[in-house]
């Protein structure tokens, strides 16, 4: 018998923290956190959980980059900016924070843009601070495949990076 109170109690603030880092939004980190606990129920009836932290990271972190894709192409519709939330600390003055804001609002795009297995081990890497081998275990890939997705999310990311930087506006 899975005991849900202990491991909501344990679990939530990281997962909460997982949707958070990408999302920037109290309100959608809290829900892609309720969306990833209800889809670890239907999981944990359907097969043994061994690492909860694990499955529970990719499970925030799969709702909330198809929260940010949609976010993003709600924004592409409207054309309006969307509001990103800062990365900056309380040591940097206005125009370094301004910079932070931009370039994660960049980074938070071109996120949505990857393709999805590739924004996943990102953002369990670079986010969650799994390892390869914790990757690899969780999503059935071996770590040479962790690593291959790895290098083409980065190499994607500053490639599309790169061109945000020429665009003017």
């Amino acid at each position: 018998m899975t005991d849900w109170d202990t491991i909501v109690t344990e679990h939530a603030p990281a997962v909460w923290r997982t949707a958070y880092r990408l999302l920037s939004n109290e309100a959608d980190a809290s829900d892609c956190m309720q969306e990833a606990f209800v889809s670890a129920v239907g999981v944990a009836r359907r097969e043994a959980v061994q690492n909860w932290p694990a499955l529970l990271k990719r499970l925030a972190t799969t709702r909330a980059l198809d929260r940010l894709r949609a976010r993003m192409r709600e924004s592409a519709r409207r054309t309006a900016p969307v509001d990103m939330a800062a990365l900056a600390d309380g040591d940097c003055g206005p125009e370094r924070r301004s910079e932070r804001r931009e370039l994660a609002g960049r980074v938070r795009q071109a996120l949505s843009r990857l393709p999805r297995q590739q924004a996943e081990v990102f953002c369990l890497r670079f986010l969650s601070g799994m390892s390869y081998t914790e990757i690899a275990d969780h999503l059935g890939l071996r770590a040479n495949n962790v690593g291959v997705l790895l290098h083409r999310a980065r190499s994607k990311l500053r490639e599309m990076l790169a061109e945000a930087q020429e665009r003017p506006g």
